[in-house]
């Protein structure tokens, strides 16, 4: 129906909504994660790296789009963000930390939780699984989830499998605090497209998901 429904004459992206029942003022009730999605998001990412040293020759050997140290942080701070994905080199999280204000709103900072502060060992792996449709899931102010699960121009197979694991994901994640039900709905929509409403029981029995 989503496929059907789009329309513009680019590729649209698709989009999965879920509305949670946390209360995300309290720490415990915080949900967070990533997932390696299994057929991408239909497009490369673009990954920068703060590192610098030998880390940073490892990143730029892994095929980081961008990669640098203070000059990067004063890059950002100057208003540049044309990139989707951000990861650090550990020993650079001191001067990354100050850019919590700007890259913290938009789910791009760097952190341990989301796989995105590595070890210059690990950043090869880091760097291909980004490129390859990693993506961050977390709850925003008002308890909701949205997260991009690939392209209309995907095999309706390609956009289960994606929306499965996903949601399995999401599941597994559920954090110690939750109360009563954990998920309350879940939508589906294409970035010119219509919203679908999918129910809730079927969509986590997907993902074998029993965490309601």
């Amino acid at each position: 129906l989503l496929k059907e429904n789009a329309f513009a004459k680019f590729d649209e992206t698709v989009e999965l909504h879920i509305r949670t029942g946390l209360d995300t003022r309290h720490a415990d009730q915080q949900l967070r994660g990533t997932i390696l999605l299994p057929n991408g998001l239909g497009k490369s990412q673009r990954v920068i790296v703060f590192a610098e040293g030998e880390a940073a020759r490892i990143a730029e050997q892994a095929g980081a789009d961008v990669v640098g140290a203070d000059d990067l942080v004063k890059k950002i701070e100057g208003g540049w963000l044309e990139f989707d994905i951000a990861l650090a080199n550990r020993e650079m999280m001191g001067k990354v930390g100050r850019l919590g204000r700007v890259l913290g709103p938009r789910g791009l900072m760097p952190n341990p939780r989301t796989n995105t502060v590595v070890d210059a060992d690990d950043l090869p792996k880091a760097i291909q699984e980004a490129k390859q449709g990693r993506v961050e899931f977390r709850t925003d102010r008002t308890a909701l989830v949205h997260v991009p699960i690939g392209k209309v121009s995907f095999t309706e197979e390609a956009l289960l499998e994606n929306l499965s694991a996903l949601v399995d994901a999401i599941v597994r994640e559920r954090p110690g605090g939750a109360k009563g039900q954990f998920v309350k709905s879940v939508i589906l929509t294409s970035t010119m497209g219509p919203s679908i409403k999918l129910d809730v029981a079927p969509t986590l029995a997907l993902g074998a998901g029993t965490g309601v």
